[in-house]
């Protein structure tokens, strides 16, 4: 039996985009998501990115649970250390009195920004190191256990939100076996630690009253066409677009320049990033995933639709959705 597939919306802003643009493609993304049968969609916290809109999580999932009916949306994740849990109940206490039994709340602790965005947010460097006293926390606010006596959650309370932790390394798997939370691994950009923390996961795994087995959600990219020669074209235009983001410093560069940069150390480092990457026509991306599925011991894969052209980015879902047999 197929594993369930879900969605993670990088909610990108391409050339010549604006963020309502983006938002937009999303709501036209998760609207033909649900009809497709994917089980979930998350959006993710970055801020002082000219190429991401979610940098205001709560209120894109918002946007999107108005203008669809039964898909499950959430944080994929919150970088919890950037706000008070107490906050982040009352959030998604509302989304889920708004929009009962359809939100998920992911946890990363990283900053989601560079160090000057990070003062920015009055963030200090030290903020991660709370992270798990603010999981329990804010799951404390959630399910009206409160660990802070005489504060609670309105709304939050005793709306028992689901908790993931998301992680790269193995820290976060530690974590989220501790606390008896599932766990989703970054692999689609991070893929170095899967294999060792998913097995640490599922070794250490403690049942809670939210899980009784373990549970791994593991994400890879995906681009499928009508042939595997034009998914081809759109990964080199991904990875391309890559070494303009995480090297431009605020410059675009020429196909060409992006090429050679490709060959270099650096340029390497950007393609690593994207080895867990199913690229092909509908056969193709069906095998890949189904070996991704094994390889990553998963029970949910979570896909990130590479292709940076919005209607190849769209086929993608619909391509992997007839491969999945969903």
């Amino acid at each position: 039996m197929a594993l369930p597939l879900s969605i993670l919306d990088l909610a990108h802003i391409g050339e010549g985009e604006t963020a309502a643009d983006s938002f937009a493609a999303s709501v036209a993304l998760a609207q033909r998501a649900e009809e497709l049968g994917y089980r979930r969609i998350w959006y993710a916290e970055h801020h002082n990115m000219d190429s991401i809109a979610s940098s205001a999580t709560s209120v894109l999932i918002a946007h999107i649970a108005a203008h669809t009916r039964t898909i499950r949306l959430g944080a994929g994740g919150v970088m919890l250390p950037n706000h008070s849990p107490l906050t982040i109940a009352e959030q998604f206490g509302t989304l889920e009195t708004l929009h009962p039994g359809r939100i998920d709340l992911g946890l990363g602790r990283a900053p989601g920004s560079d160090q000057a965005t990070m003062r920015a947010l009055r963030r200090s460097p030290a903020s991660a190191d709370a992270f798990p006293q603010d999981v329990l926390e804010l799951q404390g606010y959630l399910t009206g256990e409160t660990r802070i006596p005489g504060v609670h959650a309105t709304p939050g309370k005793g709306t028992n939100v689901p908790l993931y932790i998301l992680g790269s390394s193995l820290f976060g798997a530690q974590l989220a076996a501790a606390l008896g939370l599932p766990y989703a691994f970054a692999s689609h950009f991070a893929p170095a630690a899967l294999e060792e923390a998913v097995a640490l996961y599922r070794r250490d795994f403690q049942p809670s009253s939210q899980l009784e087995r373990p549970h791994v959600i593991a994400a890879l990219n995906v681009i499928a066409a009508e042939t595997a020669e034009e998914a081809q074209e759109q990964f080199l235009a991904s990875k391309r677009l890559r070494v303009s983001r995480f090297l431009g410093r605020g410059r675009s560069f020429t196909t060409e320049e992006a090429d050679m940069i490709l060959e270099s150390p650096a340029g390497q480092q950007i393609v690593q990033m994207a080895k867990y990457s199913a690229v092909g026509d509908v056969s193709e991306v069906k095998a890949y995933v189904d070996w991704f599925a094994g390889h990553a011991d998963a029970d949910e894969l979570i896909v990130a639709f590479a292709a940076p052209d919005r209607k190849a980015w769209l086929r993608s879902a619909e391509l992997l959705a007839q491969a999945h047999g969903l």
